[in-house]
């Protein structure tokens, strides 16, 4: 089988212009031990600096938009005529119907039954038609083919596509331009796009920075994909165990999996409580707005230091922001003695 080509600088670069003055430039904000030590976080007694990559700053608030909008802002009149559907638990269906609505074009959205109420309502809002089906993302990709054989919609992969990688690495344009004496930088993965994507960018623009995935030890596909070589898929019933309801996606894209061969460093796992944790702390301990899906770097860098390479000044990505109300008010709730 025919291997498929990598995205090239030039084609991030192009994916930065066709994306400028929709998806945000978004901040790197250093993480102040002193002060949430202060507030009564125990963290550890050393740390490197922790820089968070704010992707929760986006208009959709998450880093999904830089791909959906280069993605459709890439289609020809008459296949945005067509209209646009995808499959996604949240944020990618969310950054679909935002860069729909901006370009004129109709988008349906297929979406698990257990997609979180925030983000089906913010898809939704934006204009989109949701069709829920179960909770395996097979079963989503498989109805939203069905609709394009019969309707003729144009797909838009949430991770799989060289315009959905090139988006994503926009991010990492960004990181090595706001932190070029960044030691390590930490993506979360799931179907792979913003991991290849900011690898990808980080290491063809020259950065000195090794980069490493995060993804939680209830959803682990990338992390034994990676250590075997080989493309795996775990099963639904596995990777829907996780509350990090973004990192649920049971296997790799096989465009991702080439590039995470070729430019990322290792991809490490993080537990369940260790992503709560590393949730509550930027939530109540920073301006940052987290869900746990983008928390996984930060529980990753405070948790696994010595299981990552040495590192002064690490770069966290924090994916995206659409936490659920309830997971919020619980979190803030917990009382502080049983804080990181």
């Amino acid at each position: 089988m025919e291997l498929p080509s990598l995205v090239t600088l030039d084609e991030i670069y192009a994916a930065r212009q066709r994306i400028a003055g929709t998806a945000a430039r978004t901040g790197v904000h250093r993480l102040d031990p002193q002060h949430l030590r202060t507030a009564g976080f125990r963290l550890p007694v050393r740390l490197p600096e922790i820089w968070l990559k704010a992707e929760s700053e986006q208009p959709i608030g998450s880093f999904k938009l830089r791909g959906a909008y280069n993605k459709i802002a890439s289609l020809s009149p008459d296949e945005l005529q067509r209209g646009v559907i995808t499959y996604s638990s949240g944020n990618h269906a969310q950054g679909v119907a935002y860069a729909a609505r901006a370009l004129g074009a109709k988008a349906v959205i297929v979406m698990p039954e257990n997609a979180p109420r925030i983000k089906r309502e913010a898809t939704l809002a934006l204009g989109a038609e949701v069709v829920l089906v179960g909770p395996a993302s097979t079963e989503r990709k498989l109805r939203a083919e069905q609709l394009v054989a019969e309707h003729g919609y144009i797909m838009v992969e949430p991770y799989d596509d060289e315009y959905i990688i090139a988006g994503q690495a926009t991010c990492g344009l960004e990181i090595a331009e706001q932190m070029p004496d960044a030691d390590l930088v930490l993506s979360p993965v799931s179907g792979g796009g913003l991991l290849s994507g900011v690898a990808t960018a980080l290491k063809l623009a020259g950065a000195r920075a090794q980069v490493w995935g995060c993804e939680p030890e209830l959803a682990a596909d990338a992390a034994e994909s990676f250590r075997t070589r080989t493309l795996v898929e775990w099963t639904g019933a596995h990777t829907t165990r996780t509350i990090a309801d973004g990192l649920r996606t049971q296997s790799l894209g096989k465009r991702n999996f080439e590039h995470i061969l070729r430019y990322v460093d290792g991809i490490m796992t993080v537990s369940e409580d260790e992503i709560l944790d590393a949730t509550r702390l930027l939530l109540t301990g920073t301006e940052i707005v987290p869900e746990p899906s983008g928390a996984v770097t930060l529980a990753a860098a405070l948790f696994h230091a010595e299981e990552l390479p040495p590192a002064e000044k690490i770069v966290v990505i924090v994916s995206g922001g659409n936490l659920d109300p309830a997971l919020r008010d619980a979190l803030v709730a917990r009382p502080r003695e049983e804080h990181v």
